[in-house]
């Protein structure tokens, strides 16, 4: 019975119910069974062999036809590499053949070529410069024309002998057999990079044209700073412009001050302290006794300590002009103007922050009788409790009369009466500035103007004196600020005179106005610089008014005036 557990195929009913019921069978013989179950047995292998060798047919056919396929395949794709090997070969000889023709049309080849006379060393040279020309870029692997190893190249790769490229140890060893040859010359460069900012510096210097021997004397010292044992006995005003080449190259250092202290010096003028200690500053005052004129912008390190040792010298200042001291106490300003304020005849003080107040300005009147200028800037402390209109007219009128420069700048509150206070008491003005006036009327500035006894202006700044609406910014019903006949008035008493004319932003001066002041009729020989940005009606037609009427012009501006679209500019203009 274990062997019909073992058959392969299907069982008949007997069967199953021998197994599964365990009942005895009747009439049927065991070895009935065993023979039935060898029979199948065999029926079943004969099956599976017939299987395994269609499948191996199947396989067999399948292989010679894939590999039929490959044979074509192969076939194909090596006919079409080779196709593509020979047309790539024959581009690439067409292209050197191109590159070739185009070397030999170049002024490299030329110039290669010029001392040789023959032609058949043509195709040499030119291949020479190809080879030079199609040489490794950095990053890319090379081997060493001399030893042969395979190095990097860089941008440092020394060239060898035969055009080929060296690595490191071989080309210092070559640089090393080189180092006794001449060197090529730089060439000197005419223009591009920097040429533009170098003339627009030196046109800011004033440097204009051919330059001076003393000019080109200045800036060889300014090179060879190191070199310079003392100044001499040079004139002022080229030390002063040396003094402005060093702050201007950040030369002046506490090695390079001597040149500028002597005993004899009464003139000091220092445009960039900021590298100078406190030390420095008292040796200026140690130095220089007989010092009249001191100026010093950017001076951080003048504390306490300089103060008091110049207030200990017998030094008589007649001009003090300090920038940036912003470390200097009030107490000390209180005790120099006690000790030193009688000699002062100039007083200018900028950025002090919060140590130059109200209260020191009081004392001026009181120790500081011969001040003929005052000039305070940016500092914090100073209030405008008495900038109003009357405290300005009250000014104008107790010292207006010998006042040659007067300057208010941003004076909101300014009103006609202080233009009526300048016309009745001003007569020796020729400087006259008055900043963002909300206040001022064209009429008041009309009425300066006509029949004032002063004699005529050189310079005039009224920028932003105009309404301030930003509902009806182009709307003037009341004629605030500086517009048509102000502007006419002030250049029928000053034009002529006038250097320098500022009036930014002015937007209410009329294209008529314009047009009538530069007529051409009328001629303004000595205005420089003229300021008209921001005023809305000037155009391409009055810009070319303005070059007729002003022959010695050199500045205008014209930003944020958009009709003027395409002015002819003449030569020498800004």
């Amino acid at each position: 019975m274990a062997d019909q557990y073992d058959c392969p195929g299907p069982v008949d009913a007997n069967m199953t119910k021998v197994r599964m019921g365990g009942q005895v069978s009747h009439n049927i013989s065991a070895a009935q069974i065993r023979a039935e179950a060898d029979r199948r047995r065999e029926q079943a292998g004969e099956t599976g062999e017939t299987e395994e060798t269609a499948e191996a047919g199947e396989a067999e056919a399948t292989e010679e036809n894939e590999v039929a396929e490959t044979v074509e395949v192969s076939v194909t794709v090596e006919a079409s590499s080779s196709g593509r090997g020979a047309r790539s070969r024959n581009a690439a000889a067409e292209k050197k053949a191109k590159a070739l023709d185009k070397i030999k049309a170049s002024k490299a080849f030329k110039k290669r070529k010029k001392g040789a006379e023959d032609d058949e060393y043509d195709d040499e040279i030119a291949q020479a410069i190809f080879e030079e020309r199609s040489a490794p870029l950095p990053g890319q692997m090379e081997n060493c024309e001399i030893c042969g190893k395979r190095f990097t190249v860089t941008p440092y790769s020394v060239a060898g002998p035969d055009g080929g490229l060296l690595c490191a140890p071989c080309g210092r060893e070559i640089a090393k057999e080189r180092e006794g040859q001449p060197k090529k010359k730089a060439r000197k460069q005419t223009g591009g990079v920097g040429s533009r900012r170098t003339i627009q510096s030196r046109m800011l210097d004033g440097d204009v044209g051919t330059k001076s021997l003393a000019t080109l004397c200045v800036q060889t010292l300014a090179k060879n700073v190191e070199l310079a044992e003392s100044l001499g006995d040079l004139p002022e005003h080229l030390i002063d412009k040396i003094a402005r080449i060093f702050s201007k190259r950040r030369l002046l250092k506490p090695d390079t001050l001597p040149l500028f202290t002597q005993p004899t010096t009464e003139v000091l003028h220092i445009y960039d302290g900021a590298k100078l200690g406190h030390q420095e500053f008292i040796s200026i005052f140690q130095v220089a006794s007989n010092l009249k004129k001191f100026k010093v912008r950017c001076a951080v390190q003048f504390k306490d300590e300089v103060m008091d040792y110049l207030l200990s010298r017998d030094i008589l200042l007649e001009s003090f002009y300090l920038h940036g001291a912003n470390l200097l106490s009030e107490d000390k300003w209180h005790e120099f103007l006690a000790a030193k304020g009688k000699s002062l005849k100039e007083l200018q003080v900028y950025f002090t922050d919060r140590h130059f107040g109200d209260e020191t300005l009081g004392l001026l009147k009181e120790y500081c009788p011969d001040l003929t200028r005052l000039k305070v800037c940016h500092n914090q402390k100073v209030t405008d409790q008495d900038s109003s209109a009357e405290a300005l007219r009250t000014c104008i009128t107790q010292i207006g009369k010998d006042l040659r420069t007067l300057s208010f700048k941003i004076v909101p509150d300014a009103d006609d009466s202080v233009l009526e206070a300048i016309h009745n008491t001003c007569r020796s003005l020729s400087k006259l500035r008055i900043t963002e006036s909300e206040s001022m009327t064209d009429k008041g500035f009309a009425k300066l103007f006509t029949d004032w006894e002063n004699p005529p202006l050189d310079f005039l700044d009224l920028q932003k004196c105009r309404q301030l609406d930003a509902a009806h910014p182009r709307e003037n019903p009341d004629g605030i600020g500086l517009c048509s006949e102000g502007f006419k008035a002030l250049m029928n008493h000053s034009g002529h005179t006038l250097k320098n004319l500022n009036v930014h932003a002015c937007r209410h001066i009329s294209r008529e106005a314009f047009e009538e002041v530069f007529d051409g009729k009328k001629q303004y020989p000595e205005l420089r610089k003229l300021e008209i940005s921001f005023c809305e009606e000037v155009t391409d037609f009055i810009l070319g008014c303005i070059f007729r009427a002003c022959p010695n012009i050199k500045e205008v501006n014209v930003f944020g005036c958009m009709k003027v679209k395409e002015g002819m500019i003449t030569e020498g203009t800004d």
